[in-house]
């Protein structure tokens, strides 16, 4: 297990570039080869490079676990036949919404994915049938972009400081481990700032001290 600070493309909002689960990490194609080792190291997973659309915002667009992922209808039918060859023992299926931003309103790990509200019922029931997970529409804190702005792995969750007793009950169900915090030097944004899975963690290089400690502690390092 390994946590480490990083930046991608001049950016500390590195959970924007790249999303990641126990199996596999999808990241922007426009990113180094250094930048694609260092996230193979930390998070000792196979690197699969990728684009939406044409943009490199893959983490902002893909929402993933280690058994599905989702794209956005965006997605050229290039893109999805390259996700598809590459991920061939895993679900890769389009999906059809409002919320084109997926992994912005889709906070998901193995077991459980916490989706926006807004999501209409039909549009939960593709989520719970890729990433075969149990699906709770329910936003937390003021945030009603839930992957954005928390994040989950299979060993922990960190929340925003903005969630409410009754969120963090309700993570509890689902996980162990839970703390709430910033990063990048007091952004909300914690899942466009980090990068996770059980094995690691990478964090944008603004991230404080203090909020390395938070974050180490919510998922388990």
């Amino acid at each position: 297990m390994s946590v480490a600070k990083a930046n991608i493309g001049n950016s500390s909002f590195i959970g924007a570039f790249a999303v990641a689960t126990d199996l596999f990490s999808i990241l922007s194609s426009r990113a180094t080869t250094s930048e694609e080792k260092f996230i193979q190291d930390t998070l000792q997973t196979r690197v699969i490079r990728s684009t939406i659309d044409g943009s490199g915002l893959v983490g902002v667009y893909i929402a993933a676990n280690s058994k599905g992922v989702l794209l956005p209808e965006i997605t050229e039918r290039s893109e999805i036949a390259h996700l598809k060859a590459q991920l061939k023992d895993i679900n890769v299926e389009v999906m059809s919404t409002d919320l084109n931003a997926l992994r912005n309103n889709i906070l998901a790990n193995d077991k459980v994915a916490f989706v926006n509200a807004e999501f209409e019922r039909d549009e939960v029931k593709i989520i719970e049938d890729v990433l075969d997970v149990e699906v709770i529409r329910r936003n937390i804190g003021d945030f009603d972009t839930v992957g954005a702005n928390n994040i989950i792995t299979n060993k922990g969750m960190v929340l925003t400081n903005n969630a409410s007793e009754e969120d963090i009950a309700i993570a509890k169900k689902f996980t162990k481990n839970i703390s709430q915090t910033t990063a990048n030097l007091g952004s909300s944004s914690i899942g466009l700032s980090v990068i996770a899975n059980s094995n690691g963690m990478l964090v944008g290089d603004e991230t404080t001290g203090f909020e390395m400690v938070r974050l180490s502690e919510g998922l388990d390092f």
